[in-house]
């Protein structure tokens, strides 16, 4: 993905049209594209904004607004797998989501699941080790 092209360059590209250059010929003396410079001189004159829009998808989860519902399963019955939660939010919120979105959210709420089945516990006292 290429990077935004600096503020500087922003800044002087629209103080040139403002000084009376249009947008194509101020776009070929600094050396970007023509679309570029004439997106940014529109948005300019419509909003007054001179600064980037903020790259990047927005920080959050489609689950965040489920939280309480998504915990509360985990709380209530805490021995069920990401399948069986996908399952039941699909049947009870009616919606689709990926076992790595429910595992995500999870991770971020510090909700871990284990691996394999719980085992008994191991009789205290010392355990055989072989001679070597």
């Amino acid at each position: 993905m290429s990077r935004a092209y600096s503020s500087d360059l922003r800044e002087r590209v629209l103080d040139a049209v403002a000084a009376g250059r249009s947008a194509r010929s101020a776009a070929v003396h600094f050396g970007i594209g023509t679309a570029t410079a004439v997106r940014w001189v529109r948005r300019w004159r419509e909003t007054g904004e001179r600064t980037a829009h903020k790259q990047g998808h927005p920080v959050g989860s489609k689950l965040d607004m489920h939280a309480e519902y998504l915990l509360g399963l985990v709380t209530d019955k805490g021995n069920l797998t990401l399948e069986e939660l996908r399952t039941r939010f699909a049947q009870e919120r009616g919606m689709q989501v990926a076992i790595s979105t429910l595992w995500g959210f999870y991770q971020k709420h510090g909700v871990s699941f284990k691996k394999r089945p719980g085992m008994r516990k191991s009789p205290p006292g010392k355990t055989y080790r072989p001679p070597r």
